[in-house]
């Protein structure tokens, strides 16, 4: 046998490209890694069969109108017209859907994009018929026009997610600021003069819906938590739910609406620097952590997943996201939210109104490294387990390593 003499400290770092690869696409959530599978299949099978027409599946306002093709509302978004149409589109939608996912949950963020699609397609025809009988310049072109992509959701997502950041300024390249709530508008302007066929009225409506739903113009259509819950406990969607991706609804928010934020000379980080996905996406800036004082009394329920221990909750509050830091730091107390593993442990969870709750101390979970042991985490690796899983186990175990053999064990089964 050869003796190793020199082993290089950092072969961890060195690990092959599709490792890499994998373990990115692991921590996509389950909505937003689907979304980007579904649309990413629907193009394949179009470019395979030489399916480039789109008229029967885009967004057609007349066709809408006059023969209530309804279905045109939600085909237009899952098909694009190009390899980089898709491609921009689902690398804009990763870093961004993954964070409302995790906030929201799976079923919600499924409810809200449905929702944002409608409302898009509902602008989207209002406008259009202003516009093409208007007396004082009739403009029937709109009308006509045939558009496709998911890129009108992803503006009104822009909105949200900038609404929910509390920051007043995002940074463009390292080059200028421009106020938060000019943003979206201002990436409208930057893509109408970049780029052709782009639909300047999809996109604008997309960046309305988002402002209706941040101001609570759809709260009436948003139902109480307790409805996402009952369609997660449903028999259908167990497989789905039992997978590590999938993000479970909860929290103590009962609309399940997500409040603007107002901040004082806040400002968001540039988005050049840092992963190459959101390089590419040029849609969504690196949050920073906002300095605010005021916030709307009602607040999201953070999604967590299946399963969750102590220790995963942990990971999530200190290292998911520069926004869940910037929530955690500006928010209203916490509550306790009880969640059953093996014994009747308590996680620290959801959160109570300001209104509810007078006085109240927030609850921050230890972090993983107080709890396991590099020593237990040896032994456990040295048993074949991932070692980030390892950590996760060792703190929902509170250390002890037979207590974590076995969640290690019921997590593969």
């Amino acid at each position: 046998m050869r003796r190793i003499t020199n082993m290089r400290p950092n072969i961890v770092s060195e690990a092959g490209v599709s490792t890499r690869l994998n373990q990115w696409w692991e921590n996509i959530p389950f909505l937003t890694s689907a979304v980007v599978v579904v649309c990413g299949i629907i193009y394949v099978v179009c470019l395979l069969v030489g399916y480039d027409s789109f008229t029967e599946v885009c967004f057609l306002p007349s066709a809408v109108i006059s023969w209530f093709q309804v279905y045109r509302i939600y085909t237009s978004i899952l098909f694009h017209g190009s390899m980089l149409h898709v491609f921009f589109n689902m690398t804009a939608l990763i870093p961004m859907g993954s964070e409302l996912e995790r906030i929201m949950g799976s079923v919600r963020l499924l409810y809200v994009t449905i929702l944002l699609a409608t409302s898009n397609a509902l602008f989207h025809v209002l406008i259009a018929l202003l516009v093409a009988h208007n007396p004082i310049h009739p403009y029937e072109n709109l009308m006509y026009e045939c558009a496709i992509g998911f890129s009108g959701v992803l503006f009104s997502m822009i909105v949200i997610e900038t609404s929910l950041s509390g920051v007043q300024s995002r940074s463009v390249f390292g080059l200028f600021n421009v106020p938060a709530k000019w943003y979206a508008f201002f990436l409208l302007v930057v893509f109408q003069l970049l780029m052709q066929n782009v639909s300047l009225l999809g996109h604008l409506c997309g960046i309305l819906s988002g402002f209706a739903y941040t101001h609570g113009l759809f709260n009436f259509l948003i139902p109480r938590t307790s409805f996402y819950s009952s369609i997660e406990s449903s028999s259908w969607l167990s497989s789905c739910v039992r997978r590590p991706k999938f993000i479970v609804c909860t929290g103590g928010n009962l609309s399940s609406y997500i409040p603007t934020h107002t901040s004082e000379n806040s400002t968001s980080s540039g988005i050049l620097p840092g992963n190459i996905w959101r390089n590419l996406s040029s849609f969504m800036p690196q949050r920073g952590v906002s300095a605010q004082t005021n916030e709307d009394s009602r607040f999201p329920g953070r999604g967590r997943t299946l399963g969750a221990s102590q220790g995963q909750m942990a990971s999530h509050l200190h290292s998911d996201s520069n926004l869940h830091a910037s929530l955690l730091d500006n928010s209203s107390p916490n509550h306790p939210l009880e969640s059953t593993l093996g014994t009747n442990r308590k996680l620290s969870g959801g959160r109570h109104s300001a209104d509810n709750v007078p006085t109240a101390t927030a609850v921050v979970p230890p972090p993983q490294g107080a709890i396991a042991s590099e020593e237990g985490i040896k032994k456990l690796v040295s048993m074949g387990f991932d070692r980030t899983q390892v950590e996760v186990a060792l703190a929902a175990a509170d250390g002890d390593v037979n207590v974590a053999v076995e969640i290690l064990m019921s997590q593969q089964d």
